[in-house]
Parts: C-alpha cells; sequence; structure tokens
C-alpha cells in the first residue's frame, strides 16, 4: 500500500526523503552532492511515499509565484519502482495545491511518464547536472487535479 505524506522541516521523514534524493541522483546518476541539496529545500513542501511503511520515494514543490508550483526532485529508490509510486506522489502533490499551475524539469527518458499524468512538454531540450531534461507543464483544476 502506498501512503503519501508531507514530509515537515527538522523530521525523520524529511532526512527519509534526502536519503532517498542521494540514493538516486547522487549515488545512481552522479549528479554532485552539492547540487542535490540546494537553498531550495528550505522553502520547499516536501513529500514522501510509504510502501507498507517504508519509505520508498519522494518528491518537492516550490512555489515559483502565487498559483505556479514548480515540481522537482521525483525520486524512487530503485526497489520500488513499477509500483505506481512516482505517480502517487504527483497526485499527492496536485491534491495538496488545488487550483495551481505545476512545472518541472522532467529527465528526457521519463518524458512519456508524465505525459500520461497529463503534463505538456515546451521548448527544448536542456542539460541539467549533465543530465538532458525538457520542461514540462501542467493546468490544475479546483479539484486537486
Amino acid at each position: 500500500m502506498i501512503e503519501i505524506v508531507r514530509a515537515e522541516h527538522g523530521s525523520v521523514e524529511l532526512e527519509a526523503c534526502f536519503a532517498i534524493r542521494v540514493a538516486v541522483f547522487v549515488d545512481e546518476q552522479g549528479v554532485p552532492l552539492e547540487e542535490e541539496l540546494d537553498e531550495l529545500d528550505d522553502t520547499a513542501m516536501h513529500f514522501l511515499a510509504l510502501w507498507n511503511g517504508t519509505p520508498a520515494g519522494t518528491a518537492r514543490a516550490v512555489e515559483k509565484t502565487p498559483g505556479l508550483r514548480k515540481i522537482g526532485r521525483v525520486a524512487v529508490r530503485a526497489a520500488f519502482r513499477k509500483f505506481g509510486i512516482g505517480k502517487a506522489l504527483m497526485q499527492g502533490i496536485e491534491a495538496e495545491c488545488p487550483g495551481s499551475t505545476f512545472m518541472l524539469d522532467a529527465q528526457t527518458y521519463a518524458i512519456g511518464f508524465y505525459q500520461r499524468l497529463g503534463y505538456t512538454a515546451e521548448g527544448p531540450e536542456f542539460l541539467d547536472a549533465g543530465i538532458p531534461h525538457r520542461l514540462m507543464r501542467k493546468a490544475g483544476s479546483a479539484s486537486g487535479g
């Protein structure tokens, strides 16, 4: 069973979010630690996905302007992929921020995943931490999704 919880600042849940990000982005993908953990973590809303009580995935949302949130750092531990955790995280963020428009920088291999959730790719491919990405957007609804 998947449960999505808000990880409050200073909590064990937030530490679990950071550990997942380090495992996925730093250890697996080679992103430098100093680029992965950044100043936006201080103001972002953080979300932790639990699979039967075990920390399995994370994502964060940063308010760019009123009504516009940038989702980022979407990561699922390797052992928990293909169980719908990424989808549950995205839906959890959208439900938490009803009426918002969302944007994200998707790694190009994941564009199809985000398209299935209603996101549209915009603009050219670009590199972030040496990894190809594209900007994606989704308009929110009053019901949060």
